[in-house]
């Protein structure tokens, strides 16, 4: 099990800039992940997170790993929010429904 605990980037998470130099830069981490391994991402000790930060960082991490990835200490009504509004966007993405 790999833990990704985000509060390494920073408390608070707010610009695309960010989140994709923070998804680069765990790229080295990403050739020790193994196949079916859990990959725990903690949201504790982030205060803020915003939608443009968490799709640069969480969605491809989603897109590459899919089902692996799990999501702790989400209580925090931003981190709340963000991952609401991501979630609804990956919906519109995969609907066929107008």
């Amino acid at each position: 099990m790999m833990t990704i605990q985000l509060k390494k980037f920073g408390s608070t998470l707010v610009s695309r800039p960010s989140g994709k130099e923070a998804w680069l830069a765990f790229q080295p981490m990403l050739s020790q992940i193994k196949r079916n391994e859990e990959i725990i991402v903690n949201f504790d000790d982030v205060i803020v997170l915003t939608p443009s930060w968490a799709d640069e960082f969480l969605t491809p991490l989603k897109n590459h790993f899919g089902k692996q990835v799990y999501l702790h200490n989400i209580d925090n009504p931003s981190v709340k929010a963000t991952l609401s509004i991501l979630n609804q966007q990956h919906d519109l993405n995969k609907s066929s429904t107008s």
